[in-house]
């Protein structure tokens, strides 16, 4: 049986400024790649970790709620952000030492898709 794995990428030519996002979703047996689906898209205005947040976000849009599968992302912010911060902002009334919190609608959305797929964790 192969082995699943997603991992997604972002990319802002200003910070902010026009980015993008990707996710490369494959099945792997042993060192083969046995199947490869990319996903993409961007904005005119963003930042890298909009980007980031909305590759995450895509990802696991895709996967069925019964997959196996492990997402990987290069920004330790944001795998720290839906792992480990979110669910006490989420406590706390979605604040942070009373300031707001950035990117507070994808935060959730994807924290939302995370807790629906119990089997895909998140790693850095």
């Amino acid at each position: 049986m192969a082995e699943l794995f997603a991992y997604t990428d972002r990319a802002c030519s200003r910070n902010p400024g026009p980015g993008g996002w990707g996710v490369l979703l494959q099945a792997m047996d042993g060192d083969k790649v046995v199947k490869e689906r990319e996903l993409k898209g961007g904005e005119a205005e963003t930042t890298n970790n909009r980007m980031e947040l909305q590759a995450l976000i895509e990802a696991y849009r895709t996967l069925p709620e019964d997959a196996s599968v492990t997402v990987f992302s290069d920004s330790q912010l944001c795998v720290n952000t839906i792992t480990k911060w979110a669910p006490a902002w989420e406590k706390k009334g979605w604040t942070r030492k009373g300031d707001p919190l950035k990117n507070l609608d994808l935060v959730k959305e994807l924290l939302a898709l995370y807790r629906a797929h119990p089997d895909c964790p998140l790693e850095w």
